[in-house]
């Protein structure tokens, strides 16, 4: 019988696993399928403690509501009455001079109208004249394999950017702007300025993907870990291992052979590699892949949870949270007010907070040398001064992210592309997925898999037409 094994067991290869199955079932076609993971459970970047009343997500938190592939997925799974939906509030950038609010009518920073561009507190006067030649410069030299940070800050200005949306849009891809691309972040950006001659006048004609009810972002009641359980189920005769590593690839004519840490091996026509492009290479003996796998890029991250024995309502703001400028007294690069963002993560309304320290901050490599409680320390000081909350936590969960936060640069695309083809040049049917090259949303990661899926099965269906 043919045979796929998908190499890890985070959302994008159960995915993969979970459309290839259902694409089978539509074409009466038989395949054995099977998923290795190194890990002892599954979830990759998507894992949820409990801890008494408190739910913590120690990689992402949700998914962004507005994506269209998202709800049918929850619906063949069962979760549509499982959602819950992030309350709205008031979001902040912490300054020397306090929290300044980001204006609520903005995308990423980016003002959707010359009134969120007048009122925000983190640009001067002279700022917003620059940022209105926006709506008058057209774009003649910018592609999408541009700088996203030369772009915006061509059309939207100097200080616009650093000071309001540079902080927003760092807090989401770890990188600086300027060595991010417009292709692998925010193409429609480009598709607005050259359709509607304004990046702001684009995003406001579009406003109602953005802003529409405020519910921005989903997860479920028991945490983002509900939807790993889901698939999961839904892959019941599907072959699942777990807390065994792929050791290494070798290519047995047209087939593949998979060993594993624990002696076994694995056969497989169909090889879809879900891992980080660092594993992905360790797995593959081919040197010249070597070269292509070591120009990906990566970030890490440090999630520090902290929760209260004190009402949620104690918070000084009214607001979900607030991201760090540059050059303050903190070292988090931003803080999530957890228990009001999200209302399930506290059922007695105790406060939750969640703070992140990035691999591009000054303070990281003093930070990633730190014990749990060291760190927990710096996250409480952090609370202390941006917040003035002074109270000892009744629980903490400290993750380290290390080097696995994918960072896509300027030459990202083009590095894929180049993986792209070496693989089928020399590992024909051996596909790669995941966040390291294709984007690194939960619902890009689902999109990929299913698109992984549908290549695996055009090839299927290919070789039984030839």
């Amino acid at each position: 019988m043919t045979t796929t094994v998908v190499i890890g067991g985070g959302i994008t290869g159960l995915s993969t696993l979970y459309y290839l199955k259902k694409k089978l079932q539509h074409a009466g076609r038989d395949m054995k399928l099977v998923l290795v993971e190194a890990g002892d459970t599954l979830g990759g970047k998507i894992r949820t403690v409990h801890d008494g009343e408190f739910i913590m997500e120690t990689g992402a938190d949700s998914i962004v509501a507005r994506k269209t592939n998202v709800a049918p997925l929850l619906e063949e799974l069962g979760l549509t009455d499982r959602v819950v939906y992030n309350a709205t509030g008031t979001s902040f950038i912490y300054t020397n001079k306090g929290l300044k609010k980001i204006p609520d009518e903005s995308v990423f920073g980016i003002p959707l109208s010359l009134k969120s561009l007048a009122e925000s507190e983190l640009v001067s006067a002279e700022g917003k004249v620059e940022a209105l030649k926006d709506y008058y410069m057209p774009n003649e030299t910018f592609s999408k394999d541009d700088s996203l940070g030369q772009f915006l800050e061509a059309f939207l200005g100097k200080e616009l950017v650093r000071n309001q949306i540079a902080p927003v849009i760092s807090g989401v891809y770890s990188g600086e702007l300027h060595d991010l691309t417009i292709a692998s972040t925010f193409p429609y950006l480009l598709e607005y300025k050259n359709t509607y001659g304004s990046i702001m006048g684009g995003l406001a004609e579009n406003r109602h993907k953005y802003l529409g009810s405020g519910k921005k972002f989903l997860s479920f009641k028991n945490g983002a870990s509900e939807i790993i359980d889901a698939l999961e189920t839904h892959l019941s005769d599907a072959q699942i291992l777990k807390g065994v590593q792929a050791s290494k690839l070798e290519k047995k004519g047209s087939a593949y052979t998979i060993s594993l840490a624990d002696g076994q091996s694995l056969e497989a026509d169909y090889v879809v590699l879900a891992t980080l492009g660092s594993s992905a290479k360790e797995l593959l003996p081919e040197p010249k892949l070597a070269e292509e796998f070591d120009q990906l890029l990566t970030k890490s991250l440090i999630s520090v949870y902290l929760g209260f024995d004190i009402e949620d309502n104690e918070l000084p703001y009214d607001g979900t949270g607030f991201i760090t400028a540059k050059d303050t007294d903190l070292k988090c690069d931003a803080c999530t007010w957890t228990s009001r963002k999200w209302e399930h993560t506290s059922s007695q309304k105790r406060l939750l907070m969640r703070l992140f320290y990035k691999s591009s901050s000054l303070h990281y490599d003093e930070l990633i040398r730190m014990s749990e409680d060291e760190l927990k320390q710096v996250a409480l000081d952090d609370i202390k001064r941006s917040l003035e909350i002074d109270a000892s936590p009744v629980t903490c969960e400290v993750t380290k992210w290390q080097d696995n936060m994918p960072n896509y640069h300027l030459k990202h695309r083009h590095v894929v592309k180049s993986l792209e083809e070496a693989m089928a040049r020399h590992y024909p049917n051996v596909l790669l997925a995941g966040c390291s090259y294709y984007g690194v949303g939960i619902p890009d990661c689902i999109a990929n898999g299913e698109r992984t899926a549908g290549l695996i099965m055009e090839r299927v269906e290919d070789s039984f037409r030839g």
